[in-house]
């Protein structure tokens, strides 16, 4: 969590935004993780979301359910990602990594265990798209207790309650996702429309204490080209 902190401070001191790539592990090989992480970094990323693969991604759309498939297929389960993030850290000991997926394999590794090898391995924070704010605290408070950030999510069709929930308890930074669907579809996104709802998270951010806003969606047109390339082969 210190590192995601210490890197948004040192970007608002220098008047810059955030470039936060996502990737799969193990996706397109289970070798080319760690050197594309360090790619990103040496590109300009700022923190690097990397995805845990899962058998039943259900917020994911069909580009990210098919990396999904295909790491699952080369063995990169929760253990694989944490040993990534490890050797990562062997380089690079200041570029946040943020953990991306699902609560189940964390549960069945065990809460607490998969936190603490989670912090021991050099992870920063998670964003588990299917665990509810309303159901987050007992997470929430172990996440905190070992020192990584549990990332909440928003997106348009949050209700105002919720928003302010979500922000009161956010931490190191809140993803909004600019449309009503699943994460890497190929919608192209009308900005404009979303740009009032993202001023006013960055104003309620901004009263909470964090003001940290990760806007997904706004590079879409720019991909979207490259991701149809990608997904004909």
């Amino acid at each position: 969590m210190r590192r995601i902190d210490e890197t948004f401070q040192r970007l608002r001191a220098d008047g810059r935004k955030a470039l936060i790539p996502f990737i799969t592990a193990g996706d397109p090989s289970l070798e080319a993780t760690v050197p594309v992480m360090h790619a990103l970094v040496r590109a300009g990323a700022d923190v690097i979301e990397l995805g845990v693969p899962f058998s039943d991604p259900m917020a994911d759309g069909p580009t990210i359910q098919r990396s999904s498939e295909r790491a699952l297929g080369r063995g990169a389960g929760l253990a694989y990602v944490l040993e990534a993030v490890h050797e990562f850290r062997r380089e690079d000991a200041t570029t946040p990594v943020v953990l991306m997926g699902y609560l189940n394999p964390i549960e069945i590794h065990g809460t607490r265990r998969f936190a603490e090898a989670a912090v021991a391995a050099g992870v920063d924070g998670l964003l588990l798209v299917d665990l509810p704010p309303e159901e987050a605290a007992e997470t929430r408070a172990i996440f905190t207790e070992v020192g990584l950030a549990l990332i909440a999510l928003a997106s348009p069709t949050t209700s105002e309650q919720r928003l302010d929930m979500l922000c009161s308890s956010a931490q190191g930074y809140l993803y909004y996702v600019s449309f009503a669907g699943v994460t890497g579809a190929s919608n192209l996104l009308d900005t404009h429309a979303a740009s009032d709802r993202l001023r006013q998270l960055r104003r309620r951010a901004g009263a909470s204490g964090g003001g940290r806003l990760r806007h997904q969606g706004r590079a879409e047109a720019f991909l979207a080209p490259l991701r149809r390339a990608l997904d004909q082969g």
